[in-house]
């Protein structure tokens, strides 16, 4: 588990950490220098019952209540510090409302500086004893025990470990099967190891060569070379704990504090959010429906858009659905509790305004009224969480990694949910070898738009044989799957609904109809190629001399040579099917005599001028009759 300290400056937070666990945790020159915590301190302590608990000593200044958001992100049991001469402080307020809106279930509250109540008087401590359980009504501190104890004399600290040990016992642990999610605090080189960071495993483990990203900006993948829990070495971390991870493939300078240590290809980076939000009730005023907040997400902070989508504006206390649009690119784990702060310190409570957790990562934009879209995340189960992100995804559908990464599921419980949903017909796996899933809605609903787009393709286009496949995909979407649009078909083919003919595609029982008119007109056109024999007119001139516009042409050429009545030997001229088959066997026997054949001896034989004598020859040649050998012809073996 992790301990975090909370509380307001100067009210003993680093000496108590070092009493308890003798460890220093202000690091920094400045810090020792100045006798304030500027940075995020870590140490470890071993409790009553053997177990070890990551520290995270936290800045109390209000100028830096920005690291101390960083640290409370992984924090499972609190200590709020508070000074026996000082009580209730302003940042005490603000770093219990962090913890508050950072999901923090457990704490204690530790009354520091004990050594100071007898001189201060017993009503004293009782007004300070009051104000704490003013302060703690409602939270996840109130009922919590209060211990007196001093960093100096040591009186108490064993009733605080005690304590901390108590309230340990009924922490939840996280999950270890989960995506693997740290995020980065500290980003140092160690001579004779390379680049370490560190952080506060949220979720999953991490172990001795994996591959892994730093989200955002690197996305690797990155050996990792070694891994240290509490300063040892060890093949493995896992979720709430902490630990230090030694990188190959890259460098220092590269990383910083924000950042995300997660497996390759298993998380994507984000602008977007889709949140549910809570508005701390000691706000002094709604939040519109429009708001420029800075975000704090794991360690990293970002300028953020809050747009709410289901209310015109979130009155103190209550809770609502937004989208955070951020200003630079994140990486984010479902679930996953965050804060939000103003520009503006409140009187007394510091600048954090709101928080609340994370339900999707890399949506899209919503429009207003987009919180019927968000809000079967709330409650959905499993089954019900991975069938709203199928259905998220759209026509490009997820991988089976994907879905873990975004729904932060245990691959056990992850594989029950699609086994459910495709037994139901909730999804179809595309791909068996990269276990890509489409939902079976989207599916469906691709199915009908197929469907509509081909009547409208017949009533537009009555004399065509069907719609190019490819065209069909493209009409229905560029970015769709080849396998995804495969079984949009294949499922049509199969209901009886569509037929496929080499590359077209047309409803059931439909293709070319012709009208009385244009059976009319098929038969001039049929008996004017037939007359023209070996010298048909160009298109153009059919088009002029039969009074046919050149597209119902075109259409009514496609209808005679599908019944084989016409050939088209060229862009501009097709010929008559019968009189084709006529030369070509006048060609053929004169070969077989001859052996070969000129361009002249074929004029010769064709009878007609080169307008039509170079088409032919070409065609024949690109039907495998002749050879070209030179400036002559010979018959093709076979």
């Amino acid at each position: 588990m992790i301990l975090g300290t909370a509380g307001h400056i100067d009210h003993g937070k680093t000496s108590l950490v070092k009493a308890l666990t003798g460890i220093d945790t202000d690091r920094l020159q400045e810090e020792k220098r100045r006798g304030i915590t500027l940075e995020l301190g870590f140490a470890h302590l071993t409790l009553d019952d053997g177990a070890v608990a990551g520290v995270v000593d936290v800045p109390g200044h209000e100028r830096f209540v920005k690291a101390m958001a960083a640290g409370a992100g992984g924090v499972d049991l609190a200590v709020l510090v508070v000074a026996s001469d000082e009580g209730v402080m302003p940042q005490t307020r603000e770093h219990l409302d962090i913890c508050r809106l950072l999901g923090v279930r457990a704490g204690v509250i530790a009354l520091t500086k004990s050594d100071l109540l007898e001189e201060l008087g017993p009503e004293w401590r009782a007004l300070v004893e009051a104000d704490l359980a003013a302060l703690t009504a409602g939270t996840f501190l109130e009922g919590a025990a209060v211990v007196p104890c001093s960093a100096r004399t040591g009186d108490g600290l064993d009733a605080l470990r005690a304590a901390l040990t108590r309230a340990s016992l009924a922490l939840e642990k996280r999950p270890s099967e989960g995506p693997l999610f740290l995020p980065v605090d500290r980003v140092f080189t160690l001579k004779g190891f390379g680049t370490v960071v560190t952080g506060t495993l949220l979720s999953g483990s991490v172990s001795v060569d994996d591959a892994v990203s730093l989200l955002p900006g690197v996305p690797g993948p990155l050996r990792v070379r070694g891994v240290q829990r509490h300063g040892q070495p060890v093949s493995r971390g896992s979720a709430g704990e902490r630990a230090a991870v030694n990188l190959g493939g890259v460098e220092a300078d590269a990383l910083r504090r924000g950042m995300v240590l997660t497996r390759a290809g298993e998380l994507p980076e984000t602008r977007m959010l889709d949140v549910e939000l809570t508005l701390l009730p000691s706000a002094e005023a709604p939040l519109p429906r429009r708001r420029k907040l800075l975000l704090h997400l794991g360690t990293a902070q970002v300028e953020a858009t809050v747009a709410l989508l289901d209310v015109e504006r979130l009155e103190p206390g209550e809770t609502a659905l937004a989208q955070l649009r951020l200003d630079a690119p994140v990486a984010a784990l479902a679930g996953q509790r965050f804060i939000l702060r103003g520009s503006r310190v409140l009187p007394g409570r510091g600048a954090t305004v709101a928080g609340g957790r994370v339900l999707s990562i890399a949506p899209p934009r919503r429009r207003s009224g987009g919180a019927a879209l968000v809000a079967p995340l709330r409650e959905a189960d499993a089954a019900g969480q991975v069938a709203w992100l199928l259905r998220q995804a759209g026509y490009r559908g997820l991988t089976q990694q994907e879905l873990f990464g975004r729904s932060g599921l245990a691959p056990k419980v992850l594989a029950r949910a699609l086994d459910l949903l495709g037994a139901r017909g909730g999804v179809v796996l595309l791909d068996k070898e990269r276990r890509l899933f489409l939902s079976g809605e989207v599916l469906a609903g691709l199915q009908e738009r197929s469907l509509a787009l081909l009547a409208a393709f017949h009533e537009r286009e009555p004399l065509r044989e069907g719609l190019p496949r490819e065209e069909l995909r493209q009409r229905l979407s560029s970015e769709l799957d080849a396998r995804a649009f495969q079984r949009v078909v294949q499922g049509l083919v199969d209901a009886g609904k569509v037929e496929v003919d080499k590359d077209v595609a047309r409803l059931a029982g439909r293709g070319r109809t012709l009208s009385l008119g244009d059976e009319a007109a098929r038969a001039r056109l049929a008996a004017e190629l037939s007359a023209a024999g070996l010298s048909p007119p160009t298109q153009n001139e059919l088009s002029q001399k039969l009074q046919l516009p050149e597209p119902r042409l075109r259409e009514l050429l496609k209808v005679l040579a599908a019944q084989g009545a016409v050939v088209r030997v060229s862009e501009e001229l097709c010929f008559d099917a019968g009189a084709l088959a006529a030369l070509r066997e006048r060609l053929v026997a004169h070969l077989r005599e001859k052996k070969e054949i000129t361009t002249q001896g074929f004029k010769e034989l064709v009878g007609q001028s080169r307008k039509f004598v170079i088409p032919l020859s070409e065609y024949f040649d690109r039907e495998k009759v002749t050879l070209r050998v030179g400036e002559k012809r010979v018959l093709r073996r076979g």
